[in-house]
């Protein structure tokens, strides 16, 4: 049924969320913001940079580029550390690169995403990386640049991989099934609630699911 597969980075291969929420804290300490909740930070794991600082700390668009500037700044030199992957990854990713062809579609920034992919030793499993060069601000922009990268398989034989909202919108609108990384840093309910087909708990389940859905 799949060939394809589709991997979000943040909250899905790799547990950046410290090093994304003490880079977001750290801006906002500069922009004159008090300590803020967990709860708070952990929003910032996974969308766009600039949706975040919008959505949920209630910036104009000036205030919100000020802030990724700060953040990115803190993030490059502290926060991409940061970045172990989930234990059971990198088997999963090699186990799988041999039967299906992979590929990273991230809201992150692509060369940090590929400086923590090569950090992780794990960029020989994906024969495409793709994040947000400035032109792509969507997960369905990055997802359709994937695709593109890929040859433009057909729809039914991709599926993507992510544990937001996000990704999942960003997979419906390429018309492009979704499975839910629910071990990442998703609300509970939130990715049923988007559409996505399958929501798994743990890198183990997100394994059998994937071999279950390969191709014969």
């Amino acid at each position: 049924m799949k060939k394809y597969f589709l991997f979000d980075l943040d909250g899905t291969l790799t547990d950046t969320g410290p090093g994304i929420m003490g880079s977001v804290q750290h801006a906002l300490n500069q922009l004159g913001w008090p300590e803020q909740e967990e709860d708070f930070l952990r929003q910032f794991v996974g969308p766009p940079l600039l949706d975040s600082f919008q959505n949920y700390g209630k910036m104009s668009l000036e205030e919100a580029e000020q802030a990724i500037t700060l953040y990115r700044a803190r993030y490059h030199a502290w926060g991409m550390f940061k970045s172990p992957l989930y234990p059971g990854v990198d088997g999963l990713l090699e186990r799988l690169s041999r039967r299906a062809v992979l590929a990273v579609a991230t809201s992150k920034r692509e060369e940090g995403a590929r400086a923590i992919m090569d950090m992780r030793g794990i960029t020989p499993y994906f024969q495409a990386v793709v994040g947000d060069d400035g032109s792509r601000p969507s997960k369905a922009a990055v997802i359709a640049e994937a695709l593109r990268l890929l040859g433009n398989p057909s729809p039914e034989e991709v599926v993507m991989v992510g544990d937001r909202s996000y990704d999942v919108a960003g997979a419906l609108s390429c018309r492009v099934d979704c499975i839910g990384a629910g071990y990442g840093y998703g609300v509970p309910g939130e990715l049923e609630e988007a559409g996505a087909r399958w929501v798994v708990e743990s890198v183990k389940q997100l394994e059998e699911l994937c071999h279950k859905l390969l191709k014969p």
